[in-house]
């Protein structure tokens, strides 16, 4: 005997089964689709980090650019007082206010020492006296000292009081 040849498909039969091959396709790419929407997710999330941190990290640079410079301003300041002072010049005296000026309108602010108590991030003590002020507190700056978008630039040089002794020479 010989094998029969096979019987064609009804059209239904055929259609069902192409339907259900494309259901499969569009229930993979579905699956594909959301895949790659969520890799997509995690892309813009990570470059929106990247940007962030990028943003950040300019700032910080030019924050420690501006400090730098702002520092060595704030030194000539201190200098150019100490000239106004010794010559009694008033046109030095008034550059010196016109640079403190400048000085403020960019962030740099005086740290204020004296009579407040010693804080060594703030303050650089150089000497320790005996005074009637509690121990520990700022008696006297000696160099100016100054913040910029509150951190140290330089920190102020001050003596600072400590408790009198008690032994007497007689």
């Amino acid at each position: 005997m010989t094998p029969e040849p096979p019987k064609p498909k009804p059209k239904r039969q055929k259609a069902e089964e192409r339907i259900a091959e494309l259901e499969q396709q569009l229930t993979d790419t579905g699956k594909t689709l959301e895949a790659v929407t969520t890799q997509l997710k995690y892309a813009k999330a990570d470059l929106d980090n990247l940007q962030k941190q990028t943003q950040r990290r300019i700032e910080e640079a030019n924050d420690r650019n501006n400090a730098r410079i702002l520092t060595q301003l704030a030194t000539l300041a201190d200098e150019l007082a100490l000239v106004a002072a010794a010559t009694k010049n008033e046109a030095t005296a008034m550059i010196h206010d016109k640079l403190l000026r400048l000085l403020e309108a960019e962030g740099v602010k005086p740290i204020d020492a004296k009579g407040k108590p010693f804080d060594p991030y703030r303050h650089e003590a150089v000497l320790e006296v005996e005074d009637d002020c509690p121990p520990g507190t700022v008696v006297e700056e000696i160099r100016g000292g100054y913040t910029y978008k509150d951190k140290v630039l330089r920190a102020a040089m001050v003596k600072v009081a400590r408790a009198p002794s008690t032994t007497k020479d007689e």
